[in-house]
């Protein structure tokens, strides 16, 4: 017996011509033998291959609910999904950043399974990391981050509408699904499986170098509060230690210039105060201009029935 829940399927496309249709082969047949409906949304991120065209033409595709949005200019991956997901109507969405398939497919049907007993998110994720920034950019994430659950690489997940509307209700924009995920408050499960082959993912690049990456780092953890802690308190020890030779100085056999005291004091107490109320601020001020006040994160130019 086939599910009778509406589910949507949302997949990032990017300049993935020679992979996209097996991908797409494999995740629909598998769909069609475990539900009565679901939808496929493709969220071309301007690829500049023919991806869309190989789409269009696929005969496989036809019996199939299956739509294309096409986003005006390339806006990675996490701008592109969350397109994806004001589309999606299913009561459970499935979520595809990548076409590279190195896991069993059986694992559609289990995180399914799993996310019906009463889970809000079911992430599927390798039991290794092969790259160095990913580890890199995980680690940091987890050791300031205040959620109990722990941010990792996944291939693809499946989260209930409870979550979907939760994630959007927190935020007018949500820079990076993941983390917005585990900091939703809801109930995460996490499936780990090994490789079934050593292909690397198209859309896993150096975290670091990565806008979103220092975005999620600032705005769900603890880490650029406790950088310009540190550093203030490093600058309020700097301050105090020229405030004692300033006194060393003065009470000392060789009197200092006239005016000299006073000037260092008010200088070096003066920057100090400067730096720990200027580099908080700004910062959570630019944070708060742009979740705020940035109604629309994503630009699309149509879309598309296939």
């Amino acid at each position: 017996m086939k599910e009778k829940k509406l589910i949507s399927v949302i997949v990032y496309l990017y300049n993935n011509e020679k992979t996209i249709l097996d991908f797409l082969s494999g995740i629909i047949k598998k769909a069609d033998s475990l539900f009565e409906q679901f939808e496929v949304i493709i969220v071309n991120d301007a690829s500049t291959d023919g991806s869309v065209e190989k789409i269009k033409s696929a005969d496989f595709l036809k019996p199939f609910q299956v739509s294309v949005i096409q986003m005006s200019f390339h806006q990675g991956v996490e701008l592109s999904m969350n397109a994806g997901l004001d589309l999606s109507s299913g009561d459970f969405v499935y979520e595809f950043d990548s076409v590279v398939i190195d896991f069993d497919d059986v694992l559609i049907e289990q995180s399914y399974r799993k996310i019906i007993e009463g889970y809000d998110i079911v992430s599927v994720s390798p039991e290794s990391n092969d790259q160095l920034s990913s580890k890199l950019f995980y680690t940091t994430y987890n050791f300031f981050s205040k959620s109990k659950y722990k941010l990792r690489t996944d291939r693809f997940r499946i989260l209930s509408r409870r979550a979907i509307n939760r994630s959007f209700s927190i935020s007018v924009t949500i820079p990076y699904r993941k983390a917005m995920y585990i900091n939703s408050g809801l109930k995460i499960y996490t499936i780990e499986f090994k490789k079934i082959n050593q292909e690397k993912r198209i859309t896993e690049k150096n975290f670091f170098r990565n806008k979103t990456a220092i975005d999620s780092l600032i705005i769900y953890t603890n880490l650029a509060f406790n950088i310009s802690v540190t550093i203030s308190l490093l600058l309020l020890f700097c301050t105090l230690s020229i405030i004692v030779y300033t006194f060393f100085v003065y009470f000392g056999h060789d009197k200092p210039i006239e005016g000299w005291t006073t000037i260092m004091l008010l200088v070096s107490g003066g920057f100090s105060g400067f730096f720990f109320l200027s580099a908080i601020i700004i910062k959570y001020l630019s944070l708060i201009l742009e979740l705020v006040f940035k109604k629309k994160s994503y630009i699309q130019e149509n879309i598309e029935k296939i």
